[in-house]
């Protein structure tokens, strides 16, 4: 009889617990509510700034490539591409975790 023998794995299958329902505890810290405000705040200030660091690279792009500065206009692209990704996660963050919060939930 081997660690993998299909009847041992059909006996730890049926003592296993087949559902767990576990929901949030919305009143168990004190300052939650708080604590949601804050986090909408520092998800809003993350957009803001990642416009503003588009605008700035931008225009670090621009100078590089007018100037016949290759090394600044790279320099300027890849802060483009980082800004537009950290747009992109501040703004998706609230949907990615509910999704993988609905996935959880599924298992």
């Amino acid at each position: 009889m081997t660690l993998l023998d299909p009847s041992l794995l059909s006996i730890a299958a049926g003592l296993l617990p087949t559902q767990i329902d576990i929901d949030p505890n919305d009143t168990g810290l004190p300052g939650i509510a708080q604590l949601r405000v804050i986090v909408g705040a520092v998800m809003t200030i993350g957009l803001v700034l990642s416009v503003l660091a588009l605008i700035i690279s931008a225009i670090i792009w621009a100078v590089g490539s007018n100037s016949s500065n290759p090394h600044l206009a790279g320099r300027g692209k890849t802060g483009v591409l980082i800004a537009c990704g950290a747009a992109a996660i501040c703004g998706g963050a609230v949907a990615f975790v509910n999704f993988f919060w609905g996935v959880g939930q599924a298992i």
